[in-house]
Protein backbone atom coordinates (compact mmCIF):
# COMPACT_ATOMS: atom_id res chain seq x y z
CA UNK A 1 0.00 0.00 0.00
CA UNK A 2 1.23 3.54 -0.80
CA UNK A 3 2.58 5.43 1.68
CA UNK A 4 0.23 8.04 1.43
CA UNK A 5 -2.42 5.64 1.70
CA UNK A 6 -1.50 4.67 4.64
CA UNK A 7 -1.39 7.95 6.19
CA UNK A 8 -5.25 8.57 4.88
CA UNK A 9 -6.07 5.84 6.20
CA UNK A 10 -4.36 6.48 9.77
CA UNK A 11 -5.69 9.92 9.67
CA UNK A 12 -9.70 8.25 8.91
CA UNK A 13 -9.30 5.93 11.89
CA UNK A 14 -7.70 8.51 14.16
CA UNK A 15 -10.89 11.08 13.46
CA UNK A 16 -13.53 7.75 13.86
CA UNK A 17 -12.02 7.04 17.13
CA UNK A 18 -11.94 11.15 17.87
CA UNK A 19 -15.50 11.53 16.50
CA UNK A 20 -17.01 8.22 19.14
CA UNK A 21 -15.25 10.01 22.10
CA UNK A 22 -17.00 13.13 20.96
CA UNK A 23 -20.60 11.32 20.55
CA UNK A 24 -19.78 10.13 23.85
CA UNK A 25 -18.82 13.00 25.80
CA UNK A 26 -22.51 14.98 23.92
CA UNK A 27 -24.64 12.33 25.30
CA UNK A 28 -23.63 13.21 28.84
CA UNK A 29 -24.60 17.59 28.32
CA UNK A 30 -27.54 18.74 28.75
CA UNK A 31 -29.48 21.76 26.89
CA UNK A 32 -31.84 23.63 28.02
CA UNK A 33 -35.16 25.81 26.03
CA UNK A 34 -37.45 28.04 27.53
CA UNK A 35 -40.78 29.02 25.74
CA UNK A 36 -43.73 31.48 26.95
CA UNK A 37 -41.85 33.58 29.21
CA UNK A 38 -40.57 30.82 31.19
CA UNK A 39 -43.54 29.06 31.28
CA UNK A 40 -42.12 26.11 29.60
CA UNK A 41 -38.64 24.49 30.11
CA UNK A 42 -37.61 21.31 28.19
CA UNK A 43 -34.03 19.73 29.25
CA UNK A 44 -32.25 17.25 26.35
CA UNK A 45 -29.41 15.63 26.19
CA UNK A 46 -26.67 14.81 23.84
CA UNK A 47 -28.75 12.17 22.36
CA UNK A 48 -31.59 14.47 21.38
CA UNK A 49 -33.48 13.20 24.12
CA UNK A 50 -36.08 14.79 26.29
CA UNK A 51 -34.98 14.53 29.58
CA UNK A 52 -37.59 16.69 31.63
CA UNK A 53 -40.23 19.16 31.01
CA UNK A 54 -41.56 21.68 33.45
CA UNK A 55 -44.09 23.68 33.31
CA UNK A 56 -44.95 26.86 35.62
CA UNK A 57 -48.11 25.44 37.68
CA UNK A 58 -49.81 29.01 36.84
CA UNK A 59 -50.25 27.69 33.18
CA UNK A 60 -51.38 24.09 33.81
CA UNK A 61 -55.47 25.45 33.89
CA UNK A 62 -57.65 23.65 32.09
CA UNK A 63 -58.53 27.14 29.70
CA UNK A 64 -54.96 26.87 29.29
CA UNK A 65 -54.38 23.34 27.63
CA UNK A 66 -53.76 24.11 23.88
CA UNK A 67 -51.44 26.55 24.80
CA UNK A 68 -49.55 24.46 27.21
CA UNK A 69 -49.59 21.51 24.47
CA UNK A 70 -48.14 24.32 21.36
CA UNK A 71 -45.31 25.45 24.72
CA UNK A 72 -44.06 22.18 25.09
CA UNK A 73 -44.14 20.93 21.59
CA UNK A 74 -42.04 24.23 20.57
CA UNK A 75 -39.79 23.99 23.95
CA UNK A 76 -39.07 20.63 22.94
CA UNK A 77 -37.97 21.28 19.47
CA UNK A 78 -35.91 24.25 20.51
CA UNK A 79 -33.81 21.99 23.00
CA UNK A 80 -33.48 19.23 20.13
CA UNK A 81 -32.45 22.09 17.49
CA UNK A 82 -29.85 22.93 20.83
CA UNK A 83 -28.63 19.87 20.86
CA UNK A 84 -28.08 19.33 17.27
CA UNK A 85 -26.34 22.28 17.33
CA UNK A 86 -23.99 21.50 19.77
CA UNK A 87 -23.29 18.17 18.33
CA UNK A 88 -22.05 20.23 15.19
CA UNK A 89 -20.00 22.63 16.74
CA UNK A 90 -18.46 19.58 18.57
CA UNK A 91 -17.76 17.34 15.54
CA UNK A 92 -16.92 20.48 13.34
CA UNK A 93 -13.73 20.52 15.39
CA UNK A 94 -13.15 17.11 14.03
CA UNK A 95 -14.72 17.29 10.54
CA UNK A 96 -14.38 20.72 9.92
CA UNK A 97 -10.67 21.11 8.00
CA UNK A 98 -11.94 18.44 5.57
CA UNK A 99 -15.18 20.31 5.01
CA UNK A 100 -17.64 17.11 5.31
CA UNK A 101 -20.83 16.53 7.00
CA UNK A 102 -21.53 12.98 8.26
CA UNK A 103 -25.67 12.27 8.67
CA UNK A 104 -25.89 10.64 11.90
CA UNK A 105 -23.10 12.01 13.74
CA UNK A 106 -23.98 15.12 14.57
Amino acid sequence: MAKGMKNLLKQAQKMQSQMAKVQEELAAKTVEATVGGGMVTVVANGKQEIVSVTIDPEVATPEEVEMLQDLVVAAANEAVRRVQEMGAEEMGKITGNLGINIPGLT
